[in-house]
């Protein structure tokens, strides 16, 4: 049968000496982060991030520094090294035209923390703290005399205003101004990016979107720590926590909807805005409530597996401890990554010469060519995001090889996650490359309907046909991702090459799927619960958070990205328990395929794992699985010895 061919073409041992998979994709990929080091280049030449995070005036001269002028600009070239802030001089009411504030924007000493209600009052201030707030031009004496001081100098009363510590501006301490002044940034950024308005959301409530952050992951860490040593009544208590969060959550969620909806002084765009995404938080929390619930009754009886599941998996991780650390490493090599991407896209976002306008002012044209530098920059966020993920499974992968086929199972190899790691390195680069770049092609179709989404928001027809292709690729990616670990895990058996593994893991798979899919929903739905915790506990303290500093208009973007954070957290952290289950069982499948458990070929698997297989599957009942002999220390068999 289709089984026995497969044994024929493939012997499913582990091999000792191993040769580079997938060259030419590892060369792609260097050529591609060639391109990469090239725009980085350019973006830091060409570009002006200094611009962005100091701030720069409306005659183009950058805060915080000395500045060379600019042809037309008379004000422009000046020393701004004392003057670290940004102020607008008429920061109550702003305006957008064409995508840009229309209120004159000037480098300033310091902020003014008291009303100014008076052209006296500037004067004085001038005089006292040595920041100037009317044009550079204007004499200190003339602010009373100028007929032009209207147009020249501050809109008054000027409210008390604070410098932003991160981007030096100075933000209006008035509560209305403040809502009006937030309101009129956001409403810009809706007009121009969505990644401006993350930005923004982020920066207006960044101590609670940090601290939450911490929070999440705090619960993963514990979350960890529960599933290897996980007992019955962990368990228990794990769901009774998961239906308490999600219940509260939900509750909070629709009583915070009522509140705002009723609050009289909810006038502005973004409290109107909250007030809708509160109803779509709300509505989508039911949902999900409902759904595990559900998952739940229906799962009940077979929850005593998912212990004893987690316990095998647990003492595999008990022999390998190293194993905990891997999304740890992962997640400090994503971060240092991302910073480097960020730092490149602002200098690429602010690569542009300037320009004089009638008015004497400095505007910053965009360079040609820009546009297409960031859509390449972005996907090699994408595609090395994914590489590093690849890279973190194959390791597990490898390691959890190592010690299945290995016939001692009371003295397991040493240090096996180091002989992955050297493994990967020397050999497997080019494999996860490729696997990274499957994820990738499925990714940019995947965001580029939600853009269109986005765009075409207005149409029905439209926004239907586009949600319908954008769970279509989630899908695809789904699967993807699924049969690109069990890849993964063939590369780290036989060394072979990227499609060579996946037609191999895909024929094994299929015959052992009747067998195996029972037994990994158990794990799958046990760490879906733990994701769920981390996620409603730290959602539900971005709610009490958010709710208590009401005067945070714009918080819905926040709490969006603390929800997204807390399941990226809490998925990197429990993926350890999902690679090593998903490699045990495929090894387990290879071994059932490939031995019989008689004295010429028995098993590598030991006792626990293959009882309880044959419990969750019923194999005492007519299955033709043998019962393995024990396993003697000074047996002879394949074993893949570790790279040391």
């Amino acid at each position: 049968d289709s089984g026995d061919s497969i044994s024929e073409l493939q012997e499913w041992r582990p091999v000792i000496y191993r040769q580079c998979t997938d060259p030419l994709w590892l060369l792609l990929f260097c050529l591609f982060w060639a391109g990469l080091m090239f725009i980085s280049g350019y973006a830091v030449v060409a570009g002006a991030a200094e611009r962005l995070v100091l701030g720069y005036d409306s005659f183009g001269n950058i805060c915080g520094r000395k500045n060379t002028p600019v042809e037309g600009a008379n004000l422009s070239g000046l020393d701004m090294t004392n003057k670290k802030y940004v102020f607008f001089l008429n920061s109550c009411s702003l305006e957008i035209q064409s995508f840009k504030i229309s209120s004159l924007s000037l480098c300033v000493s310091s902020c003014p923390q008291e009303q100014l209600n008076s052209l006296e009052d500037l004067q004085s201030f001038a005089r006292n703290n040595g920041s100037f707030l009317c044009v550079y031009n204007l004499n200190v004496s003339s602010y009373t005399l100028n007929p032009k001081v209207a147009q020249l100098c501050p809109t008054l009363p000027v409210p008390p205003s604070k410098s932003f510590p991160l981007f030096n501006r100075c933000v209006p301490q008035n509560p209305e101004c403040y809502s009006k002044y937030a309101s009129v940034l956001i409403s810009m950024v809706n007009e121009m990016d969505v990644f401006h308005r993350i930005l923004s959301g982020i920066l207006a409530g960044r101590d609670t979107v940090i601290g939450l952050s911490v929070l999440a992951l705090a619960f993963s860490l514990i979350l960890v720590l529960a599933f290897r040593f996980i007992h019955t009544l962990l368990i228990h208590t794990l769901i009774a926590l998961v239906v308490f969060g999600l219940l509260f959550n939900s509750g909070v969620l629709w009583w915070l909807h009522y509140d705002y909806r009723n609050d009289p002084s909810t006038e502005l765009e973004t409290e109107k805005e909250n007030v809708k995404f509160l109803l779509g938080y709300a509505i989508f929390s039911t949902i999900v409530t409902v759904v595990v619930l559900s998952l739940i009754v229906v799962l009940r009886k077979r929850l005593p597996f998912a212990v004893q599941l987690f316990r095998i998996v647990g003492k595999i991780i008990g022999r390998i401890p190293f194993l905990l650390f891997q999304p740890l490493w992962t997640f400090l090599i994503l971060i240092v990554f991302w910073v480097f991407w960020v730092a490149v896209l602002l200098s690429l976002g602010t690569a542009g010469t300037a320009q004089s306008t009638s008015g004497g002012q400095v505007e910053y044209r965009a360079l040609s060519g820009t546009c297409y530098m960031a859509w390449y920059h972005f996907v090699g966020l994408i595609w090395t995001s994914e590489f590093i993920l690849a890279c973190q499974q194959m390791v597990i992968a490898g390691a959890v090889v190592t010690c299945y086929f290995n016939r001692n199972k009371n003295n397991p190899p040493p240090h096996p996650v180091l002989s992955s790691i050297s493994v990967l390195f020397c050999y497997h680069l080019g494999t996860a490359v490729k696997g990274s770049f499957l994820i990738t092609i499925l990714r940019i179709p995947r965001i580029v309907l939600l853009y269109l989404y986005n765009i075409l928001n207005q149409k029905k027809n439209a926004k239907c046909l586009f949600s319908c292709g954008f769970c279509w690729v989630c899908c695809q990616e789904s699967c993807l991702r699924y049969f690109n670990q069990h890849a993964y895990t063939t590369t780290a058996i036989n060394g072979t090459n990227f499609c060579t593994s996946a037609k191999d893991a895909v024929c094994i798979l299929t015959k052992n799927s009747g067998k195996l899919a029972s037994i990994s929903c158990f794990g799958d739905f046990l760490l879906f619960l733990g994701k769920v915790f981390v996620v409603c506990f730290t959602v539900f303290g971005g709610l009490m958070a958010f709710n208590y500093h009401r005067e945070l208009q714009a918080w819905v973007v926040p709490l969006l990205l603390v929800g997204f954070f807390a399941y990226l957290m809490s998925h990197s952290f429990l993926s350890v328990f999902e690679v090593t289950a998903d490699a045990m069982f495929l090894c387990f499948a290879i071994d059932m395929e490939t031995n019989d458990g008689t004295a010429e070929k028995p098993y590598f698997v030991d006792q626990e794992l293959l009882t309880f297989v044959s419990q969750s599957n019923k194999l005492t009942e007519g299955q033709n699985y043998r019962s393995p002999r024990p396993f003697q220390d000074n047996e002879d068999g394949t074993e893949l010895q570790p790279m040391v």
